[in-house]
């Protein structure tokens, strides 16, 4: 399978990896099955993702889009972030191989699914600004 440079990269040397102790934004999508578990932490400051941080479990596209993800909405705003999709993930990192595209899904869902866990902490439904979160039961 052959990966882009920046795929090799944001694999080799992840960005925003791990927790935020204070984080009042936490998302996790993916199942065991599958093998890619995503958990994203925000930090957000009225409307600005101040910080954001993942943890991974997962293949190499797994960790590079979670990395790439994090890197597209860091310093943004929430609108940004709810904006970005799974295809902006994949041109951002010079493209996936076809069977790893499942990868890019699962960032998009764990920061929606971490946004939505910020509107609840809010006392807001998210479902109107987010959307369902469903997760991905894509296999490899």
């Amino acid at each position: 399978m052959i990966y882009s440079e920046k795929v090799m990269d944001h694999f080799m040397n992840p960005r925003n990896v791990g927790e935020i102790e204070d984080a009042n934004g936490i998302g996790e999508v993916g199942n065991a099955q599958c093998g890619d578990i995503m958990k994203m932490y925000l930090k957000i400051n009225g409307n600005t993702i101040e910080d954001v941080k993942f943890k991974t479990f997962g293949c190499g596209a797994a960790i590079a889009t979670s990395s790439m993800a994090t890197e597209l909405i860091k310093g943004k705003t929430i609108d940004d972030a709810l904006k970005l999709t799974n295809k902006a993930v994949m041109e951002a990192l010079d493209g996936l191989p076809p069977v790893k595209v499942h990868c890019s899904v699962l960032a998009e869902q764990a920061i929606k699914s971490a946004l939505s866990d910020y509107y609840r902490r809010q006392g807001i439904d998210p479902v109107p600004i987010v959307g369902e979160i469903v997760d991905s039961d894509v296999h490899h």
